[in-house]
């Protein structure tokens, strides 16, 4: 599973390379993060779904054990606390098939990213006008 097949050209055919139970998963992340990122634009970047909003705004992956969650390092250090429970690295999480994907969490953490970058793209128009 950590082996994605082919080129995917969308995040419809990522999540269809998956056993059911992963796509049901991807599915429920997908739907947290459209609902947390309404204007958020869905592309595939790095081979995995990403979401867009002046610019990354997070990924996620399936792989073999688990799914991982990139929400850049801000996302990350905003939210070490209630993430304490999870593998982390600079800029991602680990969610392991066995244990409950933390749905809120991902919902919190989207919202935050969502501000962070409305906040950027407020500054660069200021600054370029």
């Amino acid at each position: 599973m950590d082996k994605h097949v082919g080129t995917v050209k969308n995040i419809d055919e990522y999540i269809a390379q998956f056993p059911n139970d992963v796509q049901h998963k991807l599915h429920k992340i997908r739907k947290v993060v459209q609902d947390a990122a309404p204007n958020a634009t869905e592309k595939i970047s790095y081979q995995i779904p990403t979401f867009d909003l002046f610019g990354n705004l997070v990924h996620f992956g399936a792989f073999k054990n688990h799914i991982g969650f990139y929400p850049t390092p801000s996302g990350i250090t905003s939210f070490q606390e209630e993430l304490e429970p999870y593998v982390r690295a600079k800029g991602s999480v680990i969610f392991p098939y066995d244990k409950p994907i933390p749905y809120e969490l991902i919902e919190k953490i989207v919202k935050a990213r969502v501000e962070e970058n409305m906040l950027k793209n407020k500054k660069y128009n200021r600054k370029n006008r």
